[in-house]
């Protein structure tokens, strides 16, 4: 290494969409690395190029910008470092650190059945680790020389010192019969090449390590600090899946989530400082640290998740949800282009809607009768609050509304009210709700009074007039 800067890396495989444990595992490279004033690299690892496609790359890039993860180096792509692995490959072979072993895919199979009907560990038997001649023309693998005795031990700083004994090991497979390397060894060789201090990756890569360890020993250098984080569980305390629900980063995105709400999110799923549950970026970045990873695994409790959403709405400032809720309000067909309506005009709405809206996708449809012309009464709530003896008030509530000369607001409609209330020996419940459900079609929404003011006075009237003949054809 250069100097003791931390360096750490985010190295998926673009082979499907981007996993939320896979961006807890990026968000804890990321904090660990602002956190000591280091470098987080990101490397895809496309080496697999039967699997490996364009779309998952941009989705794991589209991903990881939505939650705010930014990297200072890369993105790296290991199918263009392919004379890196090359050279290294060539060191290892010409040390005798490595060999070339020719045997055929039926040999190998041969060879295993043999071994598990003797009760063996079904390994590869080294029969072509020694060879005085080789074969010309004919396929074959690069084999790392693993030592046929000892052991390895590596040190992680999450679960301790974990050894692994040599006599349970195979030869490693360095490079396939096509040349193309494979993926423990390329992990090694760019981990060494981009100088990484720090490995910090989920506990299912533990079974990798030993084999890394012993390509580290065979390059002669450092091993880098191991962290092996705990996966993260469903509630039934399986590995997180589909069957749990949405598992990609980019479907809660979609689902109306705020990224600053699923971050905050991720990062308590195996992190702790104190009881603190919310937190800024910046406050992330100031307490993350290793020591307070924890090493039991995380729970992903999606009521949790949505109150944490929920609380970040109602955190927010309206010019800033104004943009993302159009969108939606769009996608859900709830207006036709995002051309519809000014930003203003949508942002005005919000503050109304912020308190009961555990996403934005909730909000755009709590959001639908300010919008849409023409609205369709709930069944229910229209059979029981759109009768007869509403008719007189409506009538009444409408020609006070035609006698305002100014805007609406909240000024010039109580004693609007008040007198309604008083004419009618009615309480505030029993004139709103009918009007609620006028104005909106809808047993709930927020207060009538917010309602009649952001509807403004056209619309409002309408409506009434509406309800009117709903009641009264």
């Amino acid at each position: 290494m250069k100097n003791n800067a931390v360096r750490v890396r985010f190295a998926p495989s673009p082979t499907g969409h981007l996993h939320i444990g896979g961006v807890r595992t990026a968000l804890f490279n990321y904090l660990f690395a602002k956190h000591n004033n280091g470098t987080f690299l990101l490397r895809i690892e496309d080496t697999d190029t039967s699997r490996s496609t364009e779309e998952s790359i941009q989705q794991i890039i589209e991903g990881l910008k939505w939650i705010g993860i930014e990297w200072n180096e890369g993105p790296f792509r290991q199918t263009e470092r392919k004379k890196i692995y090359q050279s290294y490959l060539k060191k290892l072979l010409n040390e005798g650190k490595a060999y070339k072993c020719y045997c055929s895919s039926e040999n190998l199979r041969e060879i295993r059945e043999k071994a598990m009907a003797a009760g063996e560990n079904p390994r590869y038997n080294r029969k072509c680790r020694d060879l005085s001649e080789h074969p010309k023309e004919k396929p074959f693998v690069v084999r790392f020389r693993t030592p046929v005795d000892g052991s390895v031990t590596i040190k992680d700083l999450l679960h301790g010192e974990v050894t692994f004994n040599m006599s349970e090991m195979d030869d490693i497979i360095l490079a396939r019969s096509d040349g193309s390397p494979t993926y423990n060894f390329v992990v090694v060789v760019d981990d060494v090449e981009m100088e990484i201090t720090h490995v910090i990756r989920g506990d299912d890569h533990l079974s990798n390590t030993p084999k890394q360890a012993l390509l580290y020993q065979g390059l002669n250098l450092p091993f880098p600090e191991f962290i092996h984080i705990p996966m993260i569980l469903g509630k039934d305390k399986k590995r997180l899946s589909k069957r749990h629900g949405a598992t990609s980063i980019l479907a809660y995105k979609d689902m109306g989530y705020l990224s600053e709400a699923m971050i905050n999110y991720l990062v308590r799923l195996g992190w702790s400082s104190g009881d603190q549950e919310i937190f800024s970026k910046k406050e992330m970045i100031e307490k993350f640290t290793l020591e307070n990873i924890n090493k039991s695994a995380g729970v992903f409790d999606t009521d949790k998740s949505l109150w944490l959403n929920q609380h970040y709405i109602k955190e927010s400032r309206p010019s800033d949800i104004s943009p993302l809720l159009k969108k939606f309000l769009v996608l859900e067909n709830i207006i036709s282009t995002e051309n519809d309506f000014a930003d203003n005009e949508i942002e005005k709405v919000i503050p109304s809607l912020q308190e009961r809206s555990k996403t934005l996708i909730e909000m755009a449809h709590k959001a639908e009768f300010y919008f849409k012309e023409e609205i369709v009464y709930n069944e229910a709530a229209a059979k029981k609050y759109l009768k007869t003896d509403i008719l007189l008030i409506f009538k009444e509530f409408e020609d006070k509304l035609i006698a305002i000369y100014d805007a609406l607001s909240y000024e010039n409609l109580e004693p609007i009210f008040d007198e309604l209330m008083k004419n009618h020996n009615l309480k505030l419940g029993k004139i709103a709700q009918p009007l609620r459900v006028a104005l909106t079609g809808l047993k709930e929404s927020p207060g009538i009074f917010e309602v009649i003011v952001l509807l403004g006075k056209d619309k409002v009237l309408k409506r009434l007039q509406k309800a009117i003949e709903y009641i009264q054809p």
